[in-house]
């Protein structure tokens, strides 16, 4: 809802004067779709989703910058290894998670000479109310768990930590990067032999 938007960053403007970082973490596809196969996903859904999931993080940016101009700042976007691998149950999310980390480069370099920075944090499955939504996300959860280099998921801390990292000055020469914390999971081609 551009208006909401644009009363929020209005807001902040006011009340603060300025931003340090934002974090974008919105995404959205129709439940329905996200089963079965891709080749199903109506028009409607991929519009809907890829405006939700990707084109909202554009929104935010050209509200946000404005208040970073002085002293740069740190947008942050949360993305999921579905954008670049066919993964069960996500469907349409795939392809919208594929838009957002490109738009997270694209906007690395337009906002860059700005001394903002543009970053995606790249999580493996998570218990949460958005990973509860994926169809067979206990599965999934588990499988990434038993077969991660580290044999674990990611946890809140870890995310948190690498957000904290990103928006520090210890991410001062950090931009255009999609940041794994996924217990190094995606570098498997596939699981550990014995663990088929």
């Amino acid at each position: 809802d551009d208006n909401s938007v644009n009363a929020t960053f209005e807001q902040i403007g006011r009340e603060w004067g300025g931003l340090d970082f934002v974090v974008h973490a919105i995404a959205y596809s129709d439940k329905a779709e996200l089963t079965g196969r891709f080749l199903d996903t109506s028009r409607a859904n991929f519009k809907n989703s890829m405006d939700i999931s990707a084109y909202s993080f554009i929104e935010v940016a050209r509200r946000a910058h404005p208040l970073m101009k002085d002293n740069g700042g740190t947008l942050l976007t949360l993305t999921y290894g579905g954008s670049n691998r066919v993964t069960p149950n996500y469907n349409v999310m795939g392809v919208a998670k594929a838009a957002l980390e490109s738009t997270t480069r694209y906007l690395a370099n337009d906002l860059g000479p700005e001394g903002i920075r543009v970053n995606a944090i790249s999580p493996g499955p998570m218990k949460t109310l958005a990973g509860a939504a994926i169809g067979g996300a206990r599965k999934t959860y588990k499988h990434t768990e038993q077969n991660a280099p580290l044999r674990s998921n990611a946890t809140l801390e870890a995310v948190g930590g690498t957000a904290v990292y990103l928006a520090s000055d210890a991410g001062a020469c950090t931009t255009g990067e999609i940041i794994r914390v996924d217990g190094g999971f995606h570098v498997l081609g596939m699981p550990q032999q014995d663990h088929l």
